[in-house]
């Protein structure tokens, strides 16, 4: 079974995508709610998968992307963003991202 990490500072978003992600066969490893415990869950698990918001606390998902991409550059990561992000979610497939989700779905 694929494995993943949910990475947003709202916890009711973290359990709907968790639930979403189970639904289509991923097990869910960790939840981080930051950029910084994030790098740390990523380190220590090694998810097949990283769903992560791009307006987060202590470090945003740019931020977050560039310092795992720095250490796995395999690292598989999908950024979640309201449509206002847009340049934001650009950068974010600049950097390395595989796809994008906007939230809420319509």
């Amino acid at each position: 079974m694929k494995t993943a990490l949910c990475v947003n500072n709202s916890e009711l978003i973290r359990k709907s995508i968790k639930k979403l992600l189970e639904n289509s066969g991923f097990r869910v490893v960790g939840e981080a709610d930051n950029g910084l415990t994030a790098i740390k869950l990523y380190d220590e698990l090694k998810p097949d998968i990283v769903i992560m918001d791009i307006a987060m606390p202590e470090l945003d998902g740019i931020q977050t992307l560039k310092k795992i991409k720095k250490v796995d550059k395999e690292a598989r990561i999908i950024i979640i963003s309201s449509s206002s992000h847009e340049r934001k979610v650009q950068e974010a497939m600049i950097e390395g991202a595989i796809g994008f989700i906007i939230w809420p779905p319509s």
